[in-house]
């Protein structure tokens, strides 16, 4: 099974934190929907298996018209072989979520949605310059339930002055409104963005790890005990409502990502498109593939294995790292984890390395501490 992933490259304004690939100007959004076309049916042979989900990410693939998805969908059904019921998520910003963009998206072949809440609180939307206000925030998700079940909602926390009790306040509202997918991430301080400059003007306070943490730990307990579960760092689910698109990403299933800027995975082998609009449209009309290609190492396909896995409920196996990597990547793990255990922030279930709950919040930098450097590495060999 593989996955397809679009990015739709456009947003109606720059969000302060943001650092992804897009535009605010929607003046050639034609001519880049044709080019996704262009490009999924260029690369049609380079996905194997079947297509399970389908997720338009950007940017705001709201800002898509019922032309626009019919035509990429039209696409994708002509030239991947797709399952039956694929989950096909589209992201969302509460602005764009009335009643009629809703019940137009509910006759298309989408799904799922991901709505980009961040927070309920309209101080929090305004320091991070969101489109959308704390009125719309909740009530596109009470229009949604009328045409969707299955949602998920973005909320981030660390927000310079937002306290703990604010942090509580916007889970339980998420959990009032009943949403069975919660995707949260700590706000991070990226170069080149308004945020940045706003920091280091003094305008904005810094972002603080230790109030980062005890969000987190917030969010962990608040929704273990309302019955969802942590099944990857950012993400938590009820039964029956893990995204497919996440938990493909981070088992280590093929993904195809189609647009600007959007990565793939497939055999070993990454890639990565242009970041320029005019310029992946220009190279997909004279038939070109705006892509650069990579071929992953052993030691790269071990390091993104710990890394993608320790992040999961379902944890790093190490019959896995030595029958895909090798004796030699085995005992190096084996060397390395043993202080972490010491310190309770691994744990070893039967073959499964996992966090513990107090290494959660550290579980990237505990896997960059397990990457291989080199070959030499290993008990000194």
């Amino acid at each position: 099974m593989s996955s397809l992933y679009i990015h739709i490259p456009f947003c109606k304004q720059a969000c302060h934190y943001c650092d992804f690939h897009f535009s605010t100007s929607l003046k050639h959004k034609d001519k880049l929907v044709n080019a996704i076309g262009k490009e999924l049916e260029m690369r049609k042979d380079e996905l194997p298996g079947v297509v399970e989900n389908i997720y338009f990410g950007g940017g705001t693939p709201s800002l898509l018209t019922k032309a626009d998805l019919t035509s990429i969908f039209k696409t994708i059904y002509a030239h991947y072989e797709v399952v039956e019921q694929p989950e096909i998520t589209l992201e969302a910003n509460p602005d764009d979520l009335d009643f009629g963009y809703l019940k137009m998206l509910s006759e298309t072949k989408v799904n799922r949605l991901s709505i980009g809440v961040q927070s309920f609180f309209e101080a929090d939307l305004k320091m991070m310059n969101r489109a959308h206000n704390a009125e719309e925030a909740e009530s596109s998700i009470l229009l949604a339930r009328q045409f969707f079940d299955n949602i998920s909602i973005d909320l981030i926390y660390g927000i310079p002055q937002m306290s703990a009790e604010r942090w509580e306040a916007n889970l339980a509202k998420a959990l009032e409104l009943d949403i069975p997918h919660i995707s949260s991430y700590a706000l991070t301080v990226e170069p080149n963005t308004a945020l940045k400059h706003f920091i280091d003007k003094e305008i904005i306070p810094p972002v603080d790890d230790d109030v980062a943490k005890l969000h987190f730990d917030i969010l962990v307990e608040t929704m273990h005990t309302q019955g969802y579960e942590n099944y990857e760092f950012s993400n938590f689910g009820k039964s029956g409502y893990f995204s497919q698109n996440n938990t493909a990403y981070w088992t280590g299933k093929f993904y195809l990502g189609i647009g600007p800027s959007a990565h793939s995975f497939v055999n070993s082998r990454r890639s990565w498109n242009i970041n320029n609009n005019p310029k992946y449209i220009q190279a997909l009309e004279a038939g070109q593939l705006p892509a650069e290609f990579e071929d992953l190492s052993t030691t790269d396909r071990y390091n993104e294995y710990i890394m993608t896995r320790l992040r999961t409920k379902w944890g790093v196996d190490l019959k896995v790292v030595e029958t895909e990597f090798g004796l030699t990547y085995a005992a190096y793990l084996m060397d390395h984890i043993q202080e972490f255990q010491h310190q309770g922030l691994l744990k070893l279930e039967g073959d499964i390395l996992k966090v513990t709950d107090e290494g959660k919040f550290l579980s990237d930098g505990i896997a960059s501490e397990l990457f291989m450097l080199n070959l030499k590495s290993p008990r000194g060999s």
